[in-house]
């Protein structure tokens, strides 16, 4: 299930974000049932890591009255996973935002869902712009 894969890839993100100590990935992969989930998830990862700054400048400059630094870092790493899949991995953006509140929904504050949607949808039409 791609939800889960990609709940599982924003975890891992916030892990290579804050967390000193990684764990292994593979005690995370152990959820996923099927391969295509797996695979889903590893690639998430992996355009995360390869354009890290990318993402983290592209956030930064659609943050209206708050530098990256002062983001709830949960509302960051979500923001984060959506970002590489939005840029990288092509996936739909209307479901990488459903997916990104929902996440926000369930990890973060209440007014988190807001943010990080106002954020996503300001990132997309500054893409959109570029596209046209």
């Amino acid at each position: 299930m791609r939800a889960l894969a990609r709940e599982l890839a924003f975890q891992l993100i916030f892990e290579r974000l804050f967390v000193k100590d990684n764990f292994s990935d593979e005690e995370f992969f152990v959820s996923l049932k099927k391969e295509e989930d797996i695979n889903f998830a590893k690639e998430i990862l992996t355009s995360f890591e390869n354009n890290r700054q990318q993402i983290k400048d592209t956030i930064s400059s659609h943050l209206v009255g708050y530098e990256i630094d002062r983001v709830y870092k949960v509302d960051l790493a979500i923001l984060c996973e959506a970002l590489t899949e939005i840029l990288f991995i092509k996936t739909p953006y209307k479901i990488v935002v459903n997916e990104a509140v929902e996440l926000a929904k369930k990890f973060s504050t209440e007014k988190s869902s807001k943010f990080v949607n106002g954020v996503l949808s300001s990132i997309l039409k500054s893409l959109n712009k570029g596209n046209e």
